[in-house]
């Protein structure tokens, strides 16, 4: 069977391109990636008024490679399980009233990470009634875990005063 030459041209023609594989650009999501993590720092500020820990921990990586440094010892929080400890440890030293807020909230998306810094501020009561104002700097690294963002890393500091060399609860 002898293929006509135009017809030839005309499939040649049709298919030309088909095995040219152009990049797909990925739809621009930093808007709404942006969105929903301000939504994580929002939830969280509500949950810690909350003294609710299992909902802030709905916020972190839920395995062993969350890592978090705090502004309490030990040097680092290895993975959630040993987070949550702390914030229930926190919130049994701290049994009364409390706030929280954040602010400053600054939000850096890239692809599958993340990462943001802000200030936030509140007061806890612990079990005598004293009233303790604090004030700190976060940094948190996010990544999106089928298809949600979780914090994956935590970075939590105060100031230190260089006289003294100890820690401003209440930096403004």
């Amino acid at each position: 069977m002898k293929v006509r030459p135009i017809l030839l041209i005309v499939l040649l023609a049709a298919c030309a391109g088909c095995n040219n594989s152009a990049p797909v650009t990925p739809p621009d999501t930093s808007a709404q990636d942006q969105t929903d993590i301000k939504a994580i720092e929002d939830g969280f500020a509500a949950a810690f008024k909350a003294k609710d820990v299992n909902a802030i921990m709905a916020y972190y990586v839920p395995d062993q490679t969350m890592i978090a440094f705090d502004m309490i010892t030990p040097l680092q929080y290895a993975g959630a399980d040993a987070y949550r400890k702390d914030w229930e440890t926190f919130f049994a030293m701290n049994p009364g009233p409390s706030d929280f807020s954040v602010s400053g909230l600054d939000i850096t998306v890239g692809g599958n990470v993340a990462f943001s810094h802000s200030i936030q501020s509140g007061f806890v009561t612990d079990k005598k009634g004293k009233k303790t104002n604090l004030t700190v700097r976060v940094t948190d690294g996010y990544k999106k875990v089928n298809g949600h963002w979780l914090i994956a890393h935590e970075h939590v500091s105060v100031p230190v005063d260089p006289v003294t060399m100890k820690g401003v609860l209440n930096a403004k």
